[in-house]
């Protein structure tokens, strides 16, 4: 029975009640050892009647085996395996050792199970599970949990939103773990009140309990413990704060040290293992002790035996016996325990504990036990297992082999701090050209992911300058490290820099012939020309041609793939990889993958008339990205949905979208979010009919750009200029830019920026021909935004020309186009140089269609595409159930109630659908 715990009861009650109606409840419990964390775990076990309960522990003893957690947690659940999406399974297969890598499909063996796999798959797992009854879910001691566990449990706990299942999850304050660095729920459970303790401890004396109570501020287990030896008060120095973990430690050590000496020793192998008593005897064998002496520690309250299997009464019992042995004695008993366990990989994490000094023996068994947590998607585990196989290792190479495997494993695990210092470290230790490239490949990526592209530009030169003394060409590596240079000097929108890199790459192209590097030159060289303002558009159509006959590294291709509709800007041009890329990596589960994708899903639909479907992937790559630590697309990202708030005339977004991307891109350097910014804050104003605070937006994003060197027109802001200009009545200003913006439009020769020049030549000219010629340039283009703001200016030269009646015909479609965008501002202007010519608009209702959040909206896509809800959830990392809640309220806000008039609502009612 609890004591002294109502309040957090009646939490604990409305998480299981919810469950019971289908409601998605989840809670952390936190508090310092001893609090009775545990006894509220065992308190939701206990309200749980009738449902469905999974329950884990995590434990010392098993934190570096890899998804040992999970296991735990989902075994009951195995059953309904087969019943989730085939990717999902086969990570999850995997990652709990039910199926070897060879069996499943794809890259697998090669990379492992990616994290975020294994996490999606343990969320349709548990939400299968509950389709029966509600499932209480509760884990104990989380933080003991292996991270790859830990990791699982925290996307579902993310993701659960409608479906009947109560997760509670306790954890000692103060433990680094994925739980604790979440946002999740969360309930701090501090010690009981002075009448509970009287209770607990019915029978001392009133004067006892209160000095017990004031000494461990009213810890449960430390009044329990400390009742039994109350002269222990006496030895603290008065007034002194007590640490009671340590105290408690204190206490249980001195406990154990008054057993006989072999249940001492029999303890000291319970506390080296994970609970299995036959592995615990035969290494007590080898100790020449009974494992039967472990009934006295059991007596003492100590540990408790049942089913085969020990458990200790505390988690500070078990840390408490351990550090209590004298070294030798834990070496000894790791020795012992590595002959009695059958498992190779325990045994060579166990004989890791026995050596002083090197072992290339146990290093070679435990970089084995790595490949295997690799294999298995237990990243985090690999990377321990075999930095620690690097510490024992003699020879220096091998070591900064593992080294920088080690470094690998910390990086997929998305540990980039700890993956930076054990790659720093390997390159310490001198080794080989090709490892040191390895290991800068790696640095870089993780510098440009995480928010340090300049960093990321610097390594990647490093490495180039070292591959160029070498005897080898290396060609294709050469023109692969300059990719990733002109990669990051996008982002930091470093045009020299791109093109120095795409010098490099050019002197290649040649000698790589038909070849995924050839691919990859083409892209990247033709990029970083056209941000310097130079020709490059041929090289990407090339390489575009390419991609059907040739085999290219999927990572990387689809990195490099998705970017060529941003800078081609054409109708019929690579568009279809962008999507075809989303749906490869949904499929796969490849959510580190998605940031980056989501990112030019939403760019590219930005510049149709789908930008409800913008805002969608924006949202989504904004949340990924700041799941998966990917500070960089974090920041563009932001940007881009800043400057597409900002054409929607939504002020509050935009000024809060472009304010945390340009506080991270300044920090930073990632420049291309600061220029995405200022665009963004420009353009709001402009549509807003603000002019003049337009200008100094336009005028700061000009001299950066000059800063930067950064030449491409499709970037400048100068045809927004020169409206600026005209309407503040800066004539000669407005020719000068429109002139010097032509002259770049010309030298590109893409559509898009050769219609943004004809219309402002337009402007200035008056001179309809030009207007003509931008609309025509527009019909090369997807850009309906822009179409129509040519439209409006075209129509308000007309007016001003006297030509009312041609003038109505471009207003009127341009009021249209801005309303079918859900333009508000524009359309306003346009509705207002209609009405100037004698004619009112008719403009377009909002539609409810309008009014769907960016997850209900891509819920509703998929399924007016014809996903069905399951295929919806696995597409989208979440629950059938949260699905369904997520589409009732898109029926309810249409008004609808069939898949078919969905389809015919986002039809008919709004953007976003082609």
């Amino acid at each position: 029975m609890l004591i002294g715990r109502d309040a957090e009861r009646r939490v604990i009650e409305g998480l299981v009640a919810g469950a019971r109606v289908g409601t998605s409840g989840v809670l952390l419990i936190t508090g310092e050892p001893g609090i009775g964390k545990t006894a509220l775990v065992d308190e939701a076990a206990a309200l749980a009647v009738g449902l469905r309960v999974l329950r884990a522990r995590g434990t010392e003893a098993e934190r570096e085996i890899p998804f040992g957690g999970l296991l735990q947690l989902l075994r009951p659940a195995l059953a309904d395996l087969g019943r989730i999406p085939a990717p999902q399974r086969e990570a999850l297969a995997a990652a709990l050792a039910l199926s070897t890598p060879a069996e499943s499909a794809g890259e697998v063996g090669r990379l492992g199970v990616d994290r975020f796999a294994v996490g999606a798959a343990t969320l349709s797992l548990i939400c299968r599970y509950a389709e029966v009854k509600p499932v209480a879910v509760l884990v104990d001691d989380a933080h003991l949990l292996d991270r790859p566990s830990a990791e699982a449990l925290l996307f579902a706990a993310r993701r659960l939103v409608a479906d009947p299942i109560a997760l509670v999850i306790a954890a000692r304050e103060g433990e680094s773990h994925p739980l604790a660095e979440a946002d999740l729920p969360q309930l701090r459970v501090g010690g009981v009140g002075l009448e509970a303790a009287h209770r607990l401890l019915a029978g001392l004396p009133v004067d006892l309990v209160a000095a017990l109570h004031r000494t461990v501020a009213g810890n449960p287990l430390a009044l329990l413990e400390l009742a039994g030896d109350p002269e222990q008060l006496q030895r603290l120095p008065p007034g002194v704060p007590v640490p009671v973990p340590a105290l408690l430690a204190e206490a249980f050590a001195a406990r154990a040290k008054r057993l006989s000496t072999a249940a001492q020793t029999a303890l000291l192998v319970a506390s080296v293992e994970d609970g299995d008593l036959g592995a615990m005897a035969r290494a007590c064998n080898e100790l020449g002790v009974e494992v039967a002496a472990l009934g006295e520690a059991e007596q003492a309250s100590l540990v408790t035996i049942a089913d085969g299997r020990v458990e200790f009464r505390h988690p500070l019992v078990r840390s408490a016996i351990y550090a209590s042995a004298e070294p030798a004695e834990r070496r000894t008993v790791h020795r012992a325990m590595a002959g009695a366990v059958h498992d190779a990989d325990r045994r060579a994490w166990h004989l890791s504990e026995t050596v002083l000094g090197t072992d290339d023996e146990v290093a070679a068994g435990l970089e084995v036990a790595g490949r295997h947590a690799v294999e298995r998607g237990a990243q985090a585990v690999a990377a321990t297992a075999f930095e620690r196989s690097a510490r024992l290792t003699e020879s220096v190479q091998a070591r900064a082999l593992r080294l920088v495997a080690a470094g690998q494993a910390a990086w997929f695990a998305g540990l980039a701090d700890r993956a930076d210092g054990l790659l720093a470290e390997a390159l310490k230790l001198e080794p080989p050209l090709l490892v040191r490239t390895q290991a800068n490949e790696l640095r870089a990526d993780i510098a440009v992911k995480c928010g340090s592209p300049a960093r990321a530009r610097d390594i990647l030169l490093t490495a180039i300058a070292e591959l160029a003394g070498a005897e080898d060409k290396l060609d294709e590596l050469m023109i692969g490290l300059s990719a990733d240079v002109v990669n990051a000097s996008f982002r930091l929108g470093d045009a020299a820099g791109a093109l120095t890199a795409a010098g490099e790459i050019d002197e290649r192209l040649d000698r790589v012939g038909r070849s995924p590097a050839r691919i990859l030159g083409l892209l990247s060289s033709g990029m970083a020309k056209i941000l310097a303002g130079r020709p490059g558009t041929d090289q990407i159509r090339e390489a575009i041609a390419l991609t059907p006959s040739v085999a290219m590294e999927r990572d990387r291709r689809q990195t490099w793939m998705v970017l060529a509709p941003m800078f081609l800007r054409e109708s019929g041009t690579g568009r279809a990889l962008v999507e075809e890329a989303m749906g490869e990596r949904r499929d796969q589960v490849a959510v580190g993958m998605l940031p980056g994708l989501l990112f030019h899903l939403g760019r590219d639909d930005a510049t149709t008339d789908r930008w409800a479907n913008a805002v969608a992937s924006y949202d989504e790559g904004i949340r990924l990205s700041r799941e998966t630590g990917q500070t960089t697309e974090l920041a563009i990202t932001l940007a881009g949905q800043g400057w597409l708030a900002a054409h929607r005339g939504r002020e509050l977004e935009c000024r809060g979208f472009t304010a945390e991307a340009t506080r991270i891109g300044t920090e930073r350097e990632i420049h291309l979010a600061v220029v995405w910014s200022l665009f963004a804050l420009g353009d709001l104003e402009l549509g807003r009919g603000n002019p003049a605070d337009a200008l100094p937006q336009y005028e700061r994003l000009v001299e950066l750009l000059s800063t930067l060197g950064v030449l491409d027109p499709d970037l400048s802001p100068a045809p927004e200029l020169v409206e600026v200009y005209l309407r503040l009545g800066r004539n000669e200003q407005a020719a000068a830019a429109a002139r010097t913006y032509a002259v770049r439009a010309k030298e590109k020769g893409q559509p898009w920026a050769l219609a943004r020049a004809a219309r402002v030549t337009g402007l200035i000219e008056d001179d309809d021909a030009w207007f003509e010629e931008a609309l025509g340039e527009h019909g090369r283009t997807l850009d309906v935004f822009e179409t129509a703001r040519t439209r409006l200016a075209y129509g308000g030269w007309l007016r001003r020309a006297r030509r009312r009646v041609d003038a109505r015909v471009q207003l009127r479609l341009a009021v249209e186009s801005f309303d079918q965008l859900g333009a508000p501002g524009w359309a306003d202007l346009a509705a207002a140089e209609l009405k100037a010519t004698g004619e009112t608009a008719r403009r377009r209702e909002p539609s409810t269609a309008d009014e769907l959040t960016p997850q209900e909206r891509q819920i509703a896509l998929l399924l007016a595409d014809g996903q069905s809800i399951r295929g919806a959830a696995a597409r989208l990392f979440l629950s059938p159930k949260t699905v369904e809640y997520h589409l009732r309220k898109v029926y309810t806000k249409l008004g609808i109630h069939s898949r078919a008039e969905l389809v015919s609502r986002l039809e008919d009612g709004g953007p976003g659908r082609t």
